[in-house]
Formats: C-alpha cells, sequence, structure tokens
C-alpha cells in the first residue's frame, strides 16, 4: 500500500489514541477532527477529570478566587470520541500497537500520540511526605487540599523549593495575611530559569512582600506530631520551624515510566523526538506511528544545535500537539520543522512576569527598558554575540518586539535606543547552575 493509500485509509478509519487527557491530549484531539480525522479516537487520562488548566491552580484556586470546577479547560471542536479517564497507562507495546491501561485494558492503535506531561518532584522521604499538611501543586486534588488547608490559617507555611510554583504559592500565602518561609537551594529565587542576577530583583520583591526567604538552604527533615500531622521543619543552616503547611515545589519529573522496555528513546527529560515530533526507537530512528507532545516531549530546537529541551509551557503544549497531529496525518514531507518560540508567564506579588525565548542559554543579561525599583522593565539575554531570551516585569507588552529579534538572531548587547533606557546600560553575567539540561519551565 502507498504511503498516500495508507493516510488515507487511517484518515477514514483508523485508530488514533492519545494518552495524556490534559492541555496537550485535548488540542491534539481537536486537531485531529479538525483536520479531517473521521476514525477510532481514544482519550486516556490517570485523573478522573476532563481536561483542565492547571496554571490556574497555584494562582486563582488556591487564593481562593476561583472554584476549582471552574478550570475545566473550554472545548473548540466536536471530538465523537472515547474518554478513558481514571486509567493510567503502564506499558507500550509497540509491535502489537497496543497500550496496556491500569485495570488490565488494551487500547489499539495505528497512531499513538504520548502526552503524559510531568508530575510534581516528590519530596525525599515518603513517610514525610504522608504527614498531613505535606503538598505538592499539580493537579485538581492537590489544589484543593492545600486551599482548605490555607483557609484554616495555619501558624506559618513553609515553601520548599525558589521556582516559579514555589513563587506564586508564597505570593498567594502572603496575599492571604500568612506568614511564610520560602527555602532554596541556589543563590536566589528563580536561579535555574532566569539566573541569579534577574533572581537577585525577585528575591528583593519576595522579602518587600513578607516572605521570610532562605537562599542557600535546604530543608533536611519534616516532623510530625502523634497523629501524623506536620509540626516542624528542620533546615540546612541549623534552625527549626513550626510550620503547619509545607508546599513541596521542587520541580517536575516527566512522565515516562510506563514506557520502560518499550523500545522508545527516553531520555532524562523524557520521550525523544524528532524536529517533527515523531518519537524515536532506541536506535534513534524516528517512528511514524508514535508521536509526543507537550513537557514529556524531548527534542532539537533550532536555538540550540547539539542539545535538545523540553519545554514546559503552556503554548508550547497546545502548538507542539498541533505540529505533532499535522505530521501523524500528513507526514514529514508536508510539515515543517517544530521551532516553538518558548513563552511564559507568572503572576507573584503584584508582579506579571513573562518571558520569551531560553533564557537558560544566556551567558549574559541587561536591562534595557524601564527601571528595576519600580518593579517595571525588561531585561535581554545573550550568548554568543546574540540575542537568546527577553524577560519583562510588568512590562509584557513590550515583548513582541524582542521576540522578533530573538527569532531574528539579533546582536547581543542590542542597540535599542528606547526612550525608557536606563541611564546607564551594562552587561551582567546571568548567573545560571552549570552544566544544565535545557528545560523551560512554566
Amino acid at each position: 500500500m502507498s504511503n498516500r493509500a495508507e493516510t488515507n485509509d487511517f484518515m477514514q478509519s483508523g485508530r488514533a489514541v492519545i494518552v495524556g487527557a490534559s492541555l496537550a491530549g485535548l488540542r491534539a484531539a481537536e486537531a485531529l477532527r479538525r483536520e479531517g480525522f473521521a476514525g477510532q479516537l481514544t482519550l486516556v487520562g490517570d485523573e478522573p477529570y476532563k481536561p483542565y488548566d492547571r496554571p490556574a491552580l497555584s494562582k486563582q484556586v488556591l487564593a481562593g478566587r476561583l472554584p476549582v470546577e471552574h478550570t475545566t479547560l473550554a472545548r473548540f471542536q466536536r471530538l465523537d470520541a472515547t474518554w478513558k479517564l481514571g486509567l493510567a497507562a503502564t506499558r507500550l507495546d509497540l509491535a502489537q500497537r497496543q497500550v496496556q491501561l491500569s485495570d488490565g485494558q488494551h487500547v489499539e492503535f495505528d497512531r499513538l500520540l504520548i502526552a503524559t506531561g510531568a508530575r510534581a518532584r516528590p519530596w525525599q522521604n515518603a513517610q514525610e511526605a504522608a504527614l498531613d499538611g505535606v503538598f505538592s501543586v499539580r493537579g485538581r486534588d492537590d489544589a484543593t487540599q492545600l486551599r482548605h488547608h490555607l483557609a484554616a490559617g495555619p501558624r506559618r507555611v513553609l515553601v520548599v523549593g525558589g521556582g516559579f510554583i514555589g513563587g506564586e504559592v508564597a505570593s498567594v500565602c502572603r496575599e492571604l495575611g500568612l506568614p511564610v518561609t520560602s527555602t532554596e537551594r541556589g543563590p536566589t529565587p528563580l536561579y535555574s530559569s532566569l539566573g541569579s542576577t534577574i533572581g537577585a530583583i525577585v528575591a528583593g520583591l519576595q522579602v518587600q512582600h513578607g516572605v521570610d526567604l532562605r537562599c542557600g538552604v535546604t530543608v533536611l527533615r519534616l516532623e510530625g506530631d502523634a497523629h501524623g500531622r506536620l509540626q516542624r521543619a528542620y533546615l540546612s543552616d541549623g534552625q527549626m520551624l513550626d510550620v503547619d503547611v509545607a508546599v513541596i515545589a521542587l520541580g517536575a519529573l516527566q512522565n515516562t515510566e510506563w514506557l520502560s522496555g518499550s523500545g522508545l528513546a527516553i531520555v532524562a527529560r523524557g520521550v525523544a523526538c524528532d524536529a517533527y515530533c515523531r518519537a524515536l526507537d532506541e536506535h534513534n530512528v524516528a517512528l511514524d506511528t508514535v508521536f509526543a507532545a507537550g513537557d514529556v516531549a524531548n527534542w532539537p530546537h533550532p536555538f540550540t544545535p547539539g542539545q535538545r529541551v523540553t519545554v514546559e509551557h503552556w503554548g508550547n503544549a497546545i502548538e507542539q500537539a498541533e505540529t505533532a497531529v499535522h505530521t501523524m496525518l500528513h507526514g514529514v514531507a508536508s510539515s515543517h520543522v517544530y521551532k516553538h518560540m518558548p513563552s511564559f508567564w507568572s503572576s507573584q506579588f503584584g508582579v506579571n512576569i513573562k518571558s520569551v525565548g531560553l533564557p537558560d542559554l544566556g551567558d549574559e543579561v541587561m536591562i534595557t527598558q524601564g527601571s528595576v525599583e519600580e518593579h517595571r522593565f525588561v531585561a535581554v539575554y545573550g550568548h554568543a554575540g546574540r540575542m537568546v531570551a527577553a524577560v519583562a516585569f510588568n512590562a509584557g507588552r513590550s515583548l513582541e518586539g524582542y521576540q522578533g529579534f530573538i527569532e531574528a538572531g539579533a546582536a547581543y548587547p542590542p542597540a535599542l535606543s528606547a526612550s525608557d533606557q536606563p541611564e546607564s546600560i551594562s552587561s551582567q553575567i546571568a548567573g545560571f547552575p552549570g552544566p544544565r539540561s535545557r528545560v523551560a519551565h512554566a
């Protein structure tokens, strides 16, 4: 059968299976129907809920401004799909083209999209993690339970980890008038995401809003009372804190365990793909039957020659899902290399932080517009004489122009001559940890 005939046959009567019923999975399903796929469509998700908006969990839901039930994602396409929710995929059999589920079912496919995303990195001690009052923020149930504990007015909240989720949780706690201590292993918050130079600005913002910030400090142990309720934490600086709630915000782990032994190339940050979102097998051969998208996909980005990236961003989940579907339906010859320009946003302590590009590629950074003191500015990251990223604090409208510069590989440092350019402009060391893998965090 010719490739065109095989494609037409799949479009009309094929079996498409999407493992992962979150943002990437939903938008992929919509793209399949929108592009004319008329076959059987099955979505598998390990949570019992229809796809919902995760970024809202650590912001509006925790603050009590949005009921968790209202985070369900809007649908823009009739799916006519079979939903298998509350069931985890446990094994992939490539030879038989089957996905085994946690209840023993087998789902057969002609084309498979892996969109299993990532989960919160767990606390190092399982017994301590099970204490009442210890949480992560990844799913609806996490947010619901944590919101309940915050509303009860704990004596002190401990946030373990100074990334974006940790910062957003700390911000909500201060908004609710709760005492909060935040610990970060690195020298500043957002050390891995924005570097220590911009991270120092974030540190000042947190302290200004009453966060007890402990950088260069880790949590050694969590301790509960006789009833299994969290009551204190022991820190690496020798101090002990009385805390009722601890939020573990130590980053994410890609959900790839179920693919062990499948024959796919699984790397530290997800499923290895080619530039068209086709999954690679263990011999680095791209498959025409298996694809990956979203937080679980690891692919060669044009901005990182010789390296691979995993992008844990909302926008990437949508665009990569649509690209994977287009390749799935039409083949590489009719597709384009996936070169999504990463972007993200975070709202914390009254500041809207937006970024475009890959900041952690940068060796240098400089403030090009606005005022750091007023927390309204734009900073540009450079590497090897070209711009690779820009971040804006309460100045998101400026980023569109910077994105064009970044995509064009414009020179760094830039010569902008902006009206709100600081009087003294100098390039500084960006201050990222190294060596590091390329992971862009939401």
